[in-house]
């Protein structure tokens, strides 16, 4: 005989047997196939029994004889029956908060009100959370990064997560450095998050590093220049709102990349809409500090993009940069 092979749809291996007996031997009667199989009598009569209700054996005329089911028909039955179960299964999985906050209830009052920060140390111990928290993201992963590249220990590292992540359907934004793409593993493995759904833009000087999972857990080290200190993880519904709007604030900021054709410096693009917002502003606005104050940043960060910009046009000037920008069709 050969293996198991319908485990996979709850057949036993005895019931696959007598299964596989009728095929070979349709029309035939059940009575002593007990002693074929050496077999207790009980066991076959029970395998019996639930064969039939399976659908993979029907009554074939009169005198108790036996048919097999059709092998095509019966597996589709069999693997519909499995799928419903394995459905409702995975359903009762994904709907489990409800034990997770029955758990915390054990810890008592004191556990409950220290529980919406966490302290992370040592690389490992990050690693594992960040592990867990994007293999339950159901919704949404934001995340800014300013690595200047990523190393193939990294990559294989996130890769598998990357994309069960987009394959479950969920959203992934991040920024990262513009340098980074001047490592080219580090852009390749960019692009390839984009050609799979993941929607990535560079900025050009960012320091702040966070990870959000589903707007309702946020990670952010103790030292941004030294992540190797630690981590915090908060849950706190107020504070995470907060991560989340710098978030926006910095993406907002940041330039798109589309990945395929994506050239070294990441301007394949153009200008993110911030940077539109700033070039306007310089052409229209006589000092800097009203520039600022009407975007919404400190009139240092205005200076910088507007330094950014003259240089992105080859201007000298801003009189110049303005000249340029109208004969692009920029504004």
């Amino acid at each position: 005989m050969a293996g198991n092979e319908m485990s996979v749809f709850g057949v036993s291996p005895l019931e696959e047997e007598i299964y596989r007996h009728f095929l070979r031997n349709p029309g035939t009667s059940p009575d002593d196939i007990h002693l074929l199989l050496h077999c207790e009598r009980e066991r076959v009569r029970h395998s019996l029994d639930r064969l039939r209700g399976l659908g993979l054996l029907h009554p074939a005329g009169g005198d108790g004889l036996l048919d097999p089911a059709d092998p095509e028909i019966a597996l589709a039955r069999l693997t519909d029956t499995r799928l419903r179960a394995l459905h409702q299964e995975l359903r009762r999985v994904t709907q489990s908060r409800h034990v997770i906050n029955g758990l915390r209830a054990e810890q008592g009052p004191r556990a409950q009100a220290g529980s919406g920060i966490e302290q992370l140390e040592g690389l490992e111990q990050i690693r594992d959370r960040i592990d867990d928290l994007a293999f339950f993201a159901r919704d949404e992963i934001l995340s800014v990064e300013p690595y200047t590249r990523l190393s193939p220990e990294n990559i294989a590292r996130s890769r598998p997560l990357d994309h069960r992540c987009l394959r479950r359907g969920v959203e992934i934004r991040s920024v990262v450095l513009r340098r980074a793409l001047d490592d080219t593993p580090t852009a390749d493995y960019l692009r390839e998050l984009v050609a799979h759904g993941a929607k990535i833009r560079v900025a050009r000087d960012i320091t702040e590093r966070m990870l959000v999972y589903d707007r309702r857990a946020a990670l952010v080290p103790l030292d941004p220049a030294d992540t190797a200190r630690g981590a915090l993880l908060a849950r706190k519904r107020g504070l995470v709102a907060n991560i989340v709007a710098l978030f926006e604030k910095i993406w907002q900021q940041a330039v798109e990349f589309t990945g395929p054709g994506e050239d070294g410096d990441g301007a394949g693009t153009g200008l993110s809409d911030f940077e539109r917002r700033v070039l306007v502003s310089m052409c229209s606005v006589g000092k800097d500090e009203a520039g600022a104050r009407d975007l919404g940043v400190s009139v240092r960060t205005y200076r910088r993009y507007v330094a950014d910009l003259l240089q992105t046009l080859g201007a000298a000037s801003r009189a110049q940069a303005a000249l340029l920008a109208r004969e692009r069709g920029w504004i």
